[in-house]
């Protein structure tokens, strides 16, 4: 079963600008674009470096380190070098809280 979390507010997302939150440890790249919240594991699947320092643009996220554009939608890369996705993550808006689960359903 999928356990929401509060992480953020939605008036505390900036649009296109990455706000990195830990669930459980498990680090999250939360991204407010195009009218949506995505939330997409923090890490590249290239280079262990965070997603959160790269820049939004067209429903994707930048690695700021070699440049690997990853789909908010799906974490699918659409650029070398990575050639790996990296997990996305549901996400619930109530209010103004941003809810995100990172337990896998079973």
């Amino acid at each position: 079963m999928s356990e929401f979390v509060k992480v953020a507010a939605l008036s505390d997302l900036e649009e296109d600008t990455p706000k990195r939150v830990e669930i459980d440890g498990t680090p999250v790249s939360l991204v407010r674009t195009e009218g949506e919240v995505f939330a997409i594991n923090d890490i590249c699947s290239h280079a262990n470096v965070s997603l959160s320092e790269g820049e939004v643009e067209n429903c994707h996220i930048e690695c700021w380190l070699h440049g690997s554009s990853f789909d908010l939608r799906t974490g699918k890369p659409d650029g070398l070098p990575a050639t790996r996705p990296v997990p996305v993550y549901p996400v619930k808006i109530e209010g103004d809280d941003v809810l995100v689960s990172v337990t896998q359903e079973s």
